[in-house]
């Protein structure tokens, strides 16, 4: 076991300063699902995904691109655009500027244009890490800037979805961008170009009920939360106590609402033949 081999280090007895203690400790951590005490990069070169109990650990967006996109062939659109803080929520503006620092992105959604296996697509992906992914304004328009670059290039579409819902402290202007998003797709679909919504670890709120739902084919990483309102609200409101893994991934696939799920370490060949099939 893994664990067996961790064990805490006394700095004063071993005579090494904290520091060092800190980076040993940084190299490990612990599996949430399975409770297995892992080596991360371990961990990192099994495409982030627990390899004791399979476990789907949540990526950055770069992260993603990496794994998904052809090396160096990813081309960002809209990378400076940032939120201007439209209705002018107390602690906000250094809210996302301290997200800014620590992330080095400037929103919760990287969009751009790429190749996967030699087929170009316009790909977005969104991260958790940017304020578990909340749709604001700027989520907003850079997905329709997206799809107006994919009609323009006449590109298919893939949407990595993670998010917590529309952004509150943009008010009605986040609500709004669920509109705005499907309206883009419809005209997106009436051009006749598809577009494949992936689905992973937790995809909630305004942005399952909109975009994320809308793909031509649906795709899910294992386990991955989905729905619009939490179980608890919705075992509040219905007064059923709800079944067993409840709109988790392999619930919603079993119930017709997801196409496929798909480990991550084939996702990349998964969108490669989906995509050759429809060009």
């Amino acid at each position: 076991m893994v664990i067996d081999k961790i064990r805490k280090v006394n700095v004063a007895e071993k005579g090494v300063n904290s520091k060092a203690s800190d980076r040993m400790v940084g190299k490990w951590i612990k599996c949430d699902n399975c409770k297995e005490i892992l080596y991360k990069e371990d961990v990192r070169n099994n495409f982030s995904v627990c390899p004791n109990c399979g476990k789907h650990f949540r990526l950055s967006s770069r992260r993603r691109i990496e794994q998904i996109i052809d090396k160096d062939t990813f081309v960002e659109i809209d990378e400076n655009l940032h939120t201007t803080d439209p209705i002018k929520f107390d602690g906000y503006t250094q809210k996302i500027d301290a997200l800014e620092e620590k992330t080095k992105i400037k929103e919760a959604i990287k969009i751009g244009t790429g190749k996967i296996n030699n087929i170009d697509v316009a790909i977005g992906v969104m991260d958790g890490n940017f304020l578990m992914g909340s749709m604001g304004e700027v989520v907003g328009e850079k997905i329709v800037h997206l799809v107006d670059v994919a009609i323009q290039k006449r590109l298919p579409v893939i949407i990595f979805c993670v998010s917590g819902g529309a952004r509150m402290q943009e008010g009605m202007i986040s609500l709004m961008q669920m509109a705005k998003t499907s309206s883009a797709l419809a005209k997106l679909d009436k051009e006749g170009l598809l577009y494949i919504s992936v689905f992973t670890d937790p995809t909630t709120g305004g942005v399952t009920a909109s975009f994320a739902s809308l793909g031509d084919i649906i795709l899910a990483e294992p386990g991955a939360l989905i729905g619009f309102a939490g179980p608890r609200v919705i075992e509040q409101t219905i007064k059923e106590k709800l079944p067993d893994g409840f709109q988790r991934a392999e619930f919603l696939l079993k119930h017709g609402f997801v196409d496929r799920i798909v480990e991550r370490k084939n996702m990349k060949e998964e969108l490669y033949k989906i995509l050759k099939f429809h060009i």
